[in-house]
């Protein structure tokens, strides 16, 4: 494991397999609760390098600053100096789907497949826009992750009245229910907005280099909506958007299942 150095990523190497698939985890998680089971199962194909997002797992203590298209770079050749990796895959989780189409469009001559399981950032929400780019939102949205109980009562009395998603408002719970839980989605959310796309220009570039995204989404998914998706579904083969039975938290292993399913097939012709 490296260290949580500004010039590296903490990451664990799972898998024993010839190739390499760089794999980045949504908020709340580590590179290894999102992407052990995931990557045991196709454990001999992939070498998977589960990494920590900044503020995450052994990255907790990562020093504040804005994650930008050029520091992110910088980071993974530096990780890919290291190992001494010419090629490789990608794989991204809610969050986590920021960084991969980041270092999709970094190293797209590198890279030969990209897994998208329930991607952030293929649109922007406008909340999100408005909570991270703005000074006066911004105050507010580090305000209530300090003082959350007029936040949480409002859930609660929209919940009450089916005007929010019982699940969703679970997740949110959950995601918010201690202080140490709350400063790293203010820190991350601040700290990844940086990471947008235009979407059309990226798969154009993708495709010159014959970069292969499957994207995967939940049926059931709340939180990542099936049609927040859309601008990068509408362009993929149809083959190439996944529609899975499953919600949010489910998703990565289902998906990991359709991967190791489409990885024997290939090793098969």
């Amino acid at each position: 494991m490296t260290s949580g150095s500004p010039k590296s990523l903490a990451y664990l190497k799972l898998g024993t397999g010839r190739k390499h698939l760089l794999a980045f985890h949504g908020i709340g998680q580590t590179g290894l609760s999102c992407y052990q089971n995931f990557a045991e199962t196709f454990g001999q194909h992939y070498s998977t390098f589960a990494f920590d997002l900044p503020f995450h797992g052994a990255n907790a203590d990562f020093a504040f600053q804005t994650i930008s298209k050029f520091l992110l770079k910088e980071l993974v050749v530096n990780f890919l100096e290291k190992e001494k990796i010419a090629r490789f895959d990608v794989a991204g989780f809610s969050m986590g789907g920021r960084f991969a189409l980041a270092v999709l469009e970094a190293f797209p001559d590198r890279i030969d497949r990209v897994y998208l399981m329930a991607p952030d950032g293929i649109t922007e929400d406008p909340l999100y826009s408005l909570a991270t780019r703005w000074t006066l939102p911004r105050m507010l949205f580090k305000w209530t992750m300090a003082h959350p109980k007029p936040f949480f009562t409002v859930i609660k009395a929209l919940q009450k009245f089916d005007l929010v998603n019982k699940s969703l408002a679970r997740f949110t719970f959950q995601m918010l229910d201690s202080p140490e839980k709350r400063t790293q989605v203010y820190l991350a959310w601040i700290a990844f907005s940086p990471l947008h796309f235009n979407i059309s220009k990226l798969y154009a570039t993708a495709s010159q280099n014959n970069v292969k995204i499957f994207l995967f989404t939940g049926k059931y998914d709340r939180l990542m909506r099936p049609e927040k998706a859309k601008p990068l579904a509408e362009l993929l083969p149809h083959h190439q958007h996944i529609v899975l039975k499953s919600g949010h938290t489910q998703l990565v292993q289902q998906a990991g299942s359709w991967i190791s399913s489409l990885l024997s097939k290939l090793s098969d012709t």
